[in-house]
């Protein structure tokens, strides 16, 4: 079941990650939490994802820039990228590589929770076709 899943959270913004633990947890999701790329490539807790929630912005490596060494690195997750700052470019690009949904912040819940739902509807389907 999907709610039993881990959805990882990647922000550097520690009151945006606090209150999405909150929300996807009152969601019935099992949530961590990390304030940086490098934090979660270097977790354990990376190769039990499910659903990666990536905020765009954030220093030393970017949203975008995770999700496509995880692509390029053979350990593609779905993904759900934020933005405070929505670029048409980058959101075309993005969906191009499969990224599952481009929303802009700040989230509406319902459009983040249809996201999930595709998300984990698509990594289902990843696995069964393995």
């Amino acid at each position: 079941m999907a709610e039993d899943a881990l959805i990882a959270v990647v922000d550097d913004d520690k009151a945006f990650c606090d209150s999405m633990q909150r929300l996807l947890r009152s969601l019935g999701y099992s949530v961590a939490a990390f304030l940086s790329a490098a934090d979660f490539l270097a977790s354990p807790k990376r190769s039990h994802t499910a659903c990666l929630v990536a905020d765009v912005q954030m220093p030393a490596m970017t949203g975008i820039q995770l999700c496509r060494h995880l692509i390029e690195t053979g350990h593609a997750i779905p993904t759900i990228l934020i933005t405070a700052y929505p670029d048409d470019g980058d959101r075309a690009k993005m969906r191009k590589l499969g990224v599952e949904c481009y929303l802009r912040k700040p989230l509406v819940e319902n459009e983040l929770i249809g996201c999930l739902r595709s998300a984990f509807a698509r990594g289902a389907a990843g696995r069964a076709a393995k």
